[in-house]
């Protein structure tokens, strides 16, 4: 079994910093794509950024130069570095793994969400 455990999210004022974690393990062979999305009230979920095994990214226009995902590929871990946040960032964040598994097959993995809010 696969699992993927996040932490990091809270309530900060605009203009603050918050730093997510994602953390996989069970029985894997190997991660290929990690990524973060989000989903607001009554908004469907969208892409927030990903990253590759190289530590190739793509974000979404809305954070770029805000936000930066990371990764530590020994400990399985993706990390979402955000700055400058804005109340439009409010959102719960999902993160997302591509992994294959010990049968060789490729599944979609997803983390149970964490509530970033983001008010004065």
């Amino acid at each position: 079994q696969v699992q993927l455990v996040e932490s990091g999210g809270g309530l900060v004022q605009p203009g603050g910093s918050l730093r997510l974690s994602c953390a996989a393990s069970g029985s894997l062979l190997s991660i290929n794509v990690m990524g973060w999305y989000r989903q607001a009230p009554g908004n469907e979920r969208e892409l927030v950024a990903t990253i590759t095994t190289g530590s190739m990214t793509n974000y979404a226009d809305s954070v770029k130069g805000r936000f930066t995902i990371s990764r530590d590929n020994v400990k399985n871990t993706v990390y979402l570095q955000m700055n400058s946040l804005k109340p439009e960032d409010t959102a719960v964040y999902y993160c997302q793994a591509l992994i294959r598994r010990l049968t060789g097959e490729f599944t979609d993995y997803w983390g149970q969400g964490t509530q970033v809010t983001v008010s004065s």
